[in-house]
């Protein structure tokens, strides 16, 4: 294997290589999507309580969680490439595991899926931020657009798949393994390339200075406070619309359109970016969406169409802000595979308490409101958040004179990150 000095290396076949990078965001969402539509039919099957399916969703959070910690470590020691494949490997495995047996092989499928998600979710940043320091924002809206199209049709066809004649929840399940497939196939090439992480980050003890690190907080609170909203919709929404007095049938229909509305801001928001000296109007404009939705819900839900877009467009705008964020504020690729890491970790462990907290405000206050303030207050404070996450400046580096990879240059500042 060849050794690179630099943390940037020279890409050849980058055609292929962006098409792997693409299957394999579809495959970090898609097999988690494709699930909550088969939830009703899992509980009649299994016998499960509400608090046992609910589980299906709070898993995998709590796996990209864990998992994420040591995802960094695992890429300086294998490589990003390596590491990557494994992740593919888990996904495919995981999908396998959880149509076999009855609840148990259901739930350490799940697990199995998370932890494979999670790698994927910190490293896909930091092999942007090696390969393509000068795309990181375009590339990462095509991977949040191709990921999210794919969980808004594992979505819809969740249930279709499962009303065939030979159908079933375990079926509908396993069609989602062509996903993680395909992508292995395409990230063989990526073996044979394979290049270890650049000798000058490889070792280099970043992820201890990040937890004292003020930017590296902000950009966490961030991603974990727009994981949190957009996961309490995922899990809550078609409840909410069906107590505000929406049809089952509107209220999955709403659903897929979140997930559909999600990806949208991928279409947009790169080419916008390039335009802005730093990217703190656009956090603290997709912030601003989501309270309003929320917001919105509480006040008018006969409007829930309007407010649901809203969310969508908010939270597929703070996803692609709070990953891009991973690679501008990080000065190499191997301390943004470790701000990746920390920042999922904490923000997927917040995201995690998100779905049971609203179930248990719900119960408590025999209503909704609550429940949606919390998340209303919470899009508030993540827009404080963007407004210091968006600055142009990098962790580690005190006169930061650029807005980041894939963004304008500016006048150097004496100013601490």
């Amino acid at each position: 294997m060849s050794h690179v000095p630099t943390s940037h290396r020279p890409v050849s076949r980058p055609l292929l290589l962006i098409a792997g990078i693409l299957c394999i965001a579809m495959a970090l969402r898609a097999p988690f999507t494709g699930v909550p539509p088969l939830i009703g039919m899992i509980r009649e099957q299994l016998g499960l309580s509400s608090a046992a399916a609910g589980m299906l969703i709070t898993l995998p959070l709590l796996a990209f969680a864990v998992v994420s910690l040591f995802a960094a470590g695992l890429a300086r020691r294998f490589g990003l490439e390596r590491t990557l494949f494994a992740a593919m490997l888990l996904v495919a495995a995981g999908i396998v595991v959880r149509t076999q047996g009855g609840a148990a092989g259901l739930y350490a499928g799940t697990a199995i899926v998370g932890a494979g998600i999670a790698l994927g979710n910190v490293l896909l940043p930091s092999l942007l931020k090696r390969d393509f320091p000068q795309r990181v924002a375009s590339l990462t809206s095509a991977y949040v657009l191709t990921m999210g199209l794919a969980a808004g049709l594992a979505s819809a066809v969740a249930i279709p798949l499962a009303s065939l004649p030979m159908g079933g929840w375990r079926f509908s399940t396993l069609c989602m393994l062509a996903l993680p497939l395909i992508s292995l196939l395409l990230w063989l090439p990526q073996l044979a390339n394979h290049t270890p992480p650049a000798s000058t980050t490889a070792h280099a003890p970043h992820g201890v200075r990040l937890w004292r690190s003020p930017l590296a907080w902000q950009v966490t609170l961030y991603l974990g406070i727009n994981s949190f909203v957009f996961y309490v919709g995922v899990s809550w929404l078609p409840a909410i619309l069906r107590d505000a007095g929406y049809s089952a049938e509107r209220a999955g229909s709403l659903h897929g359109l979140m997930q559909l509305t999600s990806a949208a801001p991928a279409l947009f928001l790169a080419p916008l970016l390039r335009r802005l000296k730093d990217q703190r109007a656009a956090a603290f404009c997709a912030a601003a969406a989501s309270f309003v939705a929320y917001a919105g819900l509480i006040a008018a839900p006969a409007w829930g169409a309007l407010w649901i877009m809203l969310l969508g467009l908010g939270t597929g705008a703070g996803i692609i802000l709070g990953l891009a964020f991973v690679g501008l504020r990080a000065s190499h690729a191997q301390q943004a595979a470790a701000l990746s890491g920390m920042a999922q970790c904490v923000g997927y462990l917040f995201a995690a308490t998100g779905p049971a907290l609203v179930g248990a405000l719900h119960d408590r206050s025999d209503g909704w409101g609550v429940a949606l303030g919390v998340c209303a207050a919470l899009c508030l404070a993540m827009a404080v958040a963007g407004l210091y996450a968006g600055r142009a400046i990098q962790i580690g580096r005190p006169g930061s004179s650029t807005g980041g990879p894939g963004f304008p240059a500016h006048p150097p500042r004496a100013r601490q990150s």
